[in-house]
This record gives structure tokens, sequence and C-alpha cells, in this order.
């Protein structure tokens, strides 16, 4: 079982082989995610069945969580694994309870005060209970010491890259392409168009610029307008399986922190991330021992940076501090770099 979003998926699908390991000959291995974190269920491999749920309407919606719990019942599953360290009692744990397993299993749950009394009380749910680490971890190897701990192994953390047979051929192109995804379904996190104006400036001429995001981005950014009606620059709103192989080709993508960032380092596509400070130490930028070289992050450190998306200071422009205060020089010095330095 895992809770977390649609970058999540793509960092755990590194992980996931390892506990595949744990399945019985003949047995089903099954993924339950997030209704929007099954979009990079391609990514899971063709033995896992992937199980969709809304975990909004588990909370809201007595008749739908009663017909899931039923449904987890029913498939009388041998071994849950609970992946999540952050794990809320009353949606995630409620589907834990549900499947009635004989052997439960899950790290302790990461300290949350609003519901530590109730985490407490739940771990009568589980029959095994691993110490994971510190609050601050990076998610990968979190969830490696977990695999670890689960198969007796002693792995190392693997890198942010999708083996060679996970990976899409790339599509092929008459010219080379720079992908730029300035969207994210946290508006706090998305860079100025201002600074997405001066990245275009930025680009060598002769590459395609294609801008990638879901299919209602530019109309809930007005701002972005003119910046899709460039010369040389579309707009691209295909799902993560059929943007793969367009990433893959791509010779640079550069995007906020968000699942498409993920997925491009995952292919091994040269990234430029313009990340906040938020998931310092979590997530980005990735720890040392497991960022590949395509991997580059930009973001501007903070006294509060790994809060978490929890930010204790006003808004600058509708964004978080450490996200407006991203110095565009950087960035440019970054692409020039990347791409070579001859203005479009």
């Amino acid at each position: 079982m895992a809770s977390g979003g649609l970058g999540d998926a793509v960092l755990f699908s590194l992980i996931l082989p390892r506990l595949a390991h744990l399945a019985h000959d003949g047995e089903q291995i099954t993924l339950l995610v997030p209704a929007s974190a099954a979009k990079m269920s391609f990514l899971f491999g063709p033995d896992v069945e992937t199980l969709a749920v809304d975990y909004n309407r588990v909370a809201k919606e007595r008749p739908y969580r009663r017909e899931f719990e039923t449904q987890l019942k029913d498939r009388c599953f041998r071994l849950v694994i609970s992946t999540d360290y952050l794990r809320h009692p009353k949606r995630d744990e409620l589907l834990i309870k549900a499947c009635n397993a004989p052997e439960c299993i899950a790290m302790t749950a990461r300290p949350w005060k609003k519901y530590d009394r109730l985490l407490d009380k739940n771990r009568v749910l589980y029959t095994g209970l691993f110490e994971s680490g510190p609050p601050l971890l990076d998610k990968v190897i979190r969830w490696t010491l977990f695999a670890n701990w689960l198969t007796g192994e002693d792995l190392p953390p693997p890198p942010i890259r999708l083996p060679d047979a996970r990976r899409p051929a790339a599509t092929p192109r008459p010219r080379p392409a720079v992908i730029l995804v300035p969207f994210s379904a946290v508006p706090e996190k998305q860079s100025p168009v201002e600074l997405w104006e001066t990245i275009l400036d930025t680009l060598p001429a002769g590459h395609d610029i294609i801008v990638t995001g879901a299919p209602n981005d530019p109309a809930k950014n007005p701002t972005f307008q003119a910046l899709l009606a460039c010369t040389n620059v579309t707009f691209n709103d295909s799902l993560f399986e059929s943007l793969a192989p367009l990433l893959r080709a791509a010779k640079l993508v550069i995007s906020v922190d968000t699942a498409t960032m993920h997925l491009s380092v995952a292919l091994g596509t040269p990234t430029l991330c313009l990340a906040s400070a938020a998931y310092v130490n979590e997530i980005v930028p990735y720890a040392p021992e497991i960022s590949p070289p395509n991997a580059h992050i930009v973001y501007t450190a903070m006294d509060c940076q790994s809060c978490l998306g929890q930010c204790i200071h006003p808004a600058e422009n509708g964004m978080y501090p450490c996200i407006a205060r991203i110095d565009p020089e950087r960035v440019t010095e970054k692409i020039q770099a990347l791409l070579g330095d001859n203005p479009r």
C-alpha cells in the first residue's frame, strides 16, 4: 500500500522489484495507490496489479469506503505492507485494517501531532513495525532500509534511473527538443512566467520547445498564454506513459518539482529542476548517493527549509518565498552550461 502522489510513484517504482521477492510462487502482487498515482502504473511492470483508490472518498463517503473495504477483504491477502512513513490513521489505516491480513508490516509512522494518539493506538494493526530513521531522510533511502529489513538483504539504495529494459525508446525527432514543465498541482511551487520567458530567451536556436502539462493548465495559468504563443513553442498534454518517449528524446527538460521531473530524471534525460526548499533532505535535491549525473537541481537555501510544504512565511507573489527567490542568473548559467550559450 502506498498513498503518495505521482512523484512518489516514480521513485517507489525503483524499490518495488526488491519487495516483489516477498511474494510466494503463484501469488498476485497488488499495489494499492491513489487514483492519481495509478497514471504511473506502466512503471511497475506487467506482473504487478495496480489497484486505484480515492482516499478523499474513503474519508468522506461511507458507501464508497465500505465497498472498497469489502473488495480488499475478499482478496484474502497473505501479507500487507504499508510503504508510507507519513500515514493517515483515518484513511490509509482504515484500508489496512480492512485487508484483515494475517501478516501486516509497516514503518513506524512519522510523528504527527494531530494524529499521534490515534497512530499509536493503531500500532496493534501490525505484526511488524520497522524503525526507519529520523524524520528527515531521503525517501528512497528510507524505502531501501525498509526493503532490506523485510528481505534480509543488504543492498545499497538504487540510483534514480530506471533499468534499460523498463525505459521506452525515444521518439525520433527531426530537430532537438527542449521540454519545459512550468506547471504544478501546487501553484506556490511554480516559478513566475517572467523566469520562463527568460529561460526561453536563453535557449539556443534550432530547438523545438515543448511545454507539457495537464489539459487545463493553460486555462488555469492565463499569464502563460504569451509564452505558449511563441514561435517553435507547442503544448503537449499527453499522459505520462505517452509522454515518456518524448522525455527520453529531449536534449534537456527544465521543470518545477513535479512528477514529470522525477520521470525525466529516471529516464536518464538531462533535467534541470527549479525546486523549492521544502523537501530538502527528503526528496529534492536527491541524496548524493542516489543522484544521477543527469539531475541538476536549483533551489534557494532557507533557514526554514525542509518544511515539507508547511510554509511559515507569507507567499511572495503567490509563491513560496524559496521559489520566488530563485536567482534567474543561476538558472540561465546552468542552461548555457548544459546546452551551449548561443541565444535563440
